[in-house]
């Protein structure tokens, strides 16, 4: 199987925002993403050389208060969105491998939202059988994350704190609408 050269010098960046999950081949891309309590989670699957990244906001919705619309906002979604998008691009299930960033727990007044954010995470790549080959969670430092999907790599920096994302959004995306098929 012919794979094309991974050396590329600027490629296009494209920020992966809260509630938001991309997959790609191109040689030419790169993902990046700031983190405080949020996670992102970097998705290979180095045979078709194809991969991914979501941020996702909080794990799952409130038990008390189940919604019948979709949020994008939690890991339950995004997870299954993220697998789903790099399944469409040939990737298979048994041959990925994971990284996983954030989960900082930025503000000590607040419930450890990070802690929970990532323990969900390590959870989720467990019950679906999915590698974990690093990960870079917890502290109280926000992270700045790089990866390039077509060849995996993936830089991780901590950043300043007067640098870092409010710890809450100001604005919501819109909710999704649209299939997701779980699995």
């Amino acid at each position: 199987m012919y794979h094309r050269p991974l050396v590329v010098s600027h490629p296009q960046r494209r920020t992966v925002m809260q509630g938001q999950a991309f997959a790609s081949d191109s040689v030419d891309e790169e993902f990046t993403t700031v983190l405080g309590s949020c996670v992102s989670t970097c998705l290979y699957d180095p045979e078709v050389r194809v991969g991914g990244m979501n941020h996702f906001l909080l794990a799952e919705p409130p038990s008390a208060n189940p919604s019948a619309a979709i949020d994008v906002h939690y890991g339950v979604y995004l997870m299954e969105v993220l697998v789903n998008e790099m399944l469409s691009r040939g990737a298979r299930k048994h041959r990925l491998k994971a990284h996983l960033y954030g989960g900082a727990n930025v503000n000590r007044t607040m419930m450890k939202i990070g802690s929970i954010n990532a323990e969900f995470a390590r959870g989720f790549l467990t019950r679906e059988g999915i590698v974990l080959m690093r990960e870079d969670l917890g502290g109280t430092q926000a992270r700045r994350v790089d990866f390039r999907p077509a060849s995996g790599q993936v830089r991780c920096r901590l950043v300043e704190e007067r640098l870092a994302p409010p710890v809450q959004p100001t604005t919501r995306p819109q909710k999704a609408s649209g299939d997701v098929e779980l699995f």
